[in-house]
């Protein structure tokens, strides 16, 4: 018998796995400084690029189920940074939109990716390629 395909040393997931948690520890420095957490900042950011959006379009951005989003968006908005509305056209859905304190953290946010691709050390070629790769992963698993 051959065990070949369950060694860790050919496992896909491992690095991955290993590269996600070195990712985010290396973030949290860079969004304490922010006032936010790695959830946090993905949820700032699609708000940043589009504000005044409904919940259901920030979980399918950010590929957050409700049970995850809801917690998120309440502690962002006691922060200050968001203000949620109920929509007039549909009284169950609430309409996220950015508070100054939110837009104004927009600017500091700018540092992060800057400083992320020094500790990232790879090349905008390798880094697009990267995104490639793990979108389309991304999409099979999410077909599962």
């Amino acid at each position: 018998m051959n065990y070949d395909s369950i060694k860790i040393s050919h496992q896909v997931c491992h690095p991955l796995y290993s590269a996600s948690n070195a990712l985010l520890r290396a973030y949290k420095p860079l969004l304490d400084k922010l006032g936010l957490t790695y959830p946090q900042y993905l949820i700032m950011m699609v708000l940043w690029e589009q504000d005044g959006i409904n919940i259901k379009k920030i979980s399918s951005e950010t590929f957050f189920d409700s049970g995850t989003i809801t917690p998120l968006i309440e502690k962002i908005a006691k922060k200050g940074l968001i203000k949620v509305e109920v929509s007039k056209q549909d009284r169950r859905n609430k309409i996220i939109n950015l508070a100054a304190k939110g837009k104004s953290l927009k600017e500091k946010a700018l540092e992060v990716p800057k400083e992320m691709m020094c500790l990232m050390k790879l090349s905008e070629v390798e880094l697009k390629a990267l995104k490639k790769l793990t979108k389309s992963l991304l999409t099979g698993l999410v077909q599962i």
